[in-house]
Formats: structure tokens, C-alpha cells, sequence
């Protein structure tokens, strides 16, 4: 199967909710060392306020990422919300009335995503930000897209790639946020940022895989 149906999407949320709230200690963690230590507590704030929410609720891939970007731009504190807010809508918005999500589909959903996040922040490729994490995710999904793979093997291309983005920060010198008080002395830890865009590609792309397979 190279494609799920929109409307059965709500499991692909499920699984991002779920992985925010079990990485919760281990990002206020990551962030406790260059920055506030809130980054955990603040995502798992919004998340659960999402998944109270829509509980009970019949709601699509597409109308869940516009609601849980909604929370979290309006709900939670620091920087993340706006940025993961502005990510999912865009990402939403890009293909809103789609009735099946295909890999093309998915890399212009992040794209779009991407793109909204640019207009954002200034930040780039190198500057140890969630921008790490998600230029090469995206650009991975878009090479398998336009190479016409499988739908599942461009979604472990693209874990691997978030993980590498993520790992890359370790060595970087932050340049935005908190952290870029720190300087030079920002290096040899995660970004934040990066470690959760990482555990949300994660998780997204395996809760498309368990959809991929059980319509298989």
C-alpha cells in the first residue's frame, strides 16, 4: 500500500502525542543543559491538551495536525509553540482536502511546513536548531517522492535522516535561542529543538508505516 486515507490519520497523531509524552523527561533534560528546561514539560503541555481534546473525536491526519498547531501556537509557552504551531499548520493547510496521503503528498506536506517555519525564524542548516532535524526529512522524502519509492522505505530514510540531523547538532554552536548565550560552550550537547523534531518525525512516520502494513 503506497498511501493511507486521510481520514483514518488520527492513529499517525496518536503515535506523536504518545512519543512526546514518554520523551517528556528526556527533553527537559536535553534542554536543562544550554537552555531553561522546559522544553519536555511545555510539549507534553500541548500534546495532551490535544489528544483531551480530540478524544472521542473523528478527525483526519490533516484537520488534527491544524488542531494540535492551533494548541500549541496559542497554549503553550516559550519559542516551540509558535515554531511547531506554524509547522503543523502550514503542513495541514498544504493538503487539507486530500482524501489519501502518498509519499508526494507527504514531502509537500513538510515542505509547506518548512517553508512556513522559514518565514518564521531566521535560522538555518547549521545554526543548532529543530532546522537540523528537519531540512534533511524533508529533502530525503522529497529525492524518494521524485524517485517514485516505496512509501515505506522513504519513511525510514527519512528517521535515519532525522536522527543524523539531530546527532549533527551535538557539535554545533548554538545561534538562536537561550542557548546561544552560551556561545562556544553551547557545543557537545543535543539542541532541544532538534532531539524533539527528531522524535516527532519518529513517530509519525512510524504511525504511517502500521497504517501502510494493516492495509496491505
Amino acid at each position: 500500500m503506497e498511501k493511507f486515507q486521510n481520514a483514518a490519520g488520527k492513529p499517525v497523531l496518536q503515535a506523536m502525542v504518545k512519543a512526546i509524552q514518554d520523551n517528556k523527561a528526556f527533553l527537559s533534560e536535553v534542554d536543562g543543559l544550554a537552555g531553561d528546561g522546559d522544553h519536555g514539560a511545555n510539549m507534553a503541555k500541548g500534546f495532551t491538551l490535544f489528544e483531551q481534546r480530540s478524544c472521542g473525536e473523528e478527525i483526519s491526519f490533516t484537520q488534527g495536525l491544524d488542531k494540535l498547531g492551533m494548541i500549541l501556537l496559542t497554549e503553550i509557552g516559550g519559542s516551540m509553540g509558535p515554531i511547531y504551531g506554524t509547522i503543523f499548520m502550514e503542513m495541514a493547510k498544504a493538503e487539507e482536502d486530500a482524501e489519501d496521503i502518498g509519499l508526494p503528498c507527504l514531502a509537500g506536506m513538510l515542505r509547506a511546513g518548512l517553508e512556513g517555519l522559514e518565514h518564521l525564524v531566521e535560522a538555518r542548516v547549521g545554526d543548532k536548531t529543530l532546522v537540523d532535524t528537519l531540512v534533511p526529512a524533508v529533502e530525503v522524502l522529497e529525492c524518494s517522492a521524485a524517485g517514485a519509492e516505496p512509501f515505506a522505505a522513504a519513511l525510514e530514510e527519512m528517521k535515519r535522516a532525522a536522527e543524523a540531523g539531530r546527532d549533527s547538532t551535538r557539535d554545533m554552536a548554538a545561534k538562536f535561542g537561550r542557548s546561544s548565550r552560551l556561545g562556544e560552550r553551547s557545543r557537545g550537547v543535543l539542541d532541544a529543538g532538534a532531539a524533539s523534531c527528531c522524535i516527532l518525525l519518529c513517530a509519525m512516520a512510524d504511525g504511517i508505516l502500521s497504517l501502510l502494513e494493516g492495509a496491505a
